[in-house]
């Protein structure tokens, strides 16, 4: 009976060191830990302007007054204010009231940029003055330019041109 006793004795001292692993393996699962941490996002939005527009077409002019229209299409960010100006053109002595076309032999066809359909308020170049204002929404805005050839201007016949730099400030 002494053996049994013994072999009982080692079978329960084992049984005792098993009893322990299993609950130090366990208690280690419960005692895991965590820690956090925040960080901040952040970004700043620049106010940012696009602009385009397309080309003011008189068509032939026989003397007599001619009307055309350009489009400029303007984006900018939101609540961005914005003033779009038209220079004098590339003819020399233009200025932003008196433009002129270059044609054969360096003649010259005059015509004027107006803001409004009823050709009474010039486009010009001058900030606060003689330009455009808006405010940007994030969309595409158009503006209109008023284009006119005044009538009895006699030049030789031929092809006419000029460039027109629109320049938005913002």
């Amino acid at each position: 009976m002494d053996l049994l006793w013994e072999h009982r004795k080692k079978f329960f001292a084992c049984l005792g060191v098993l009893s322990t692993l299993a609950l130090g393996l366990l208690s280690g699962q419960a005692q895991a830990a965590t820690a956090t941490t925040t960080f901040s996002v952040t970004a700043t939005m620049m106010a940012n302007c696009t602009i385009s527009a397309t080309n003011l077409a008189f068509g032939s002019y026989t003397t007599a007054l001619v009307d055309a229209t350009s489009t400029i299409s303007v984006t900018c960010t939101k609540s961005t204010t914005y003033n779009v100006g038209l220079n004098a053109g590339a003819s020399t002595g233009a200025t932003v009231t008196t433009r002129k076309m270059t044609g054969p032999g360096g003649d010259t066809l005059a015509y004027a940029l107006y803001q409004d359909s009823a050709h009474t308020i010039n486009w010009g170049n001058t900030v606060g003055t003689d330009t455009v204002s808006g405010t940007g929404n994030g969309s595409a805005q158009t503006l209109t330019v008023y284009g006119q050839v005044p009538a009895g201007q006699f030049v030789t016949p031929g092809a006419y041109t000029d460039t027109i730099t629109a320049t938005i400030t913002y």
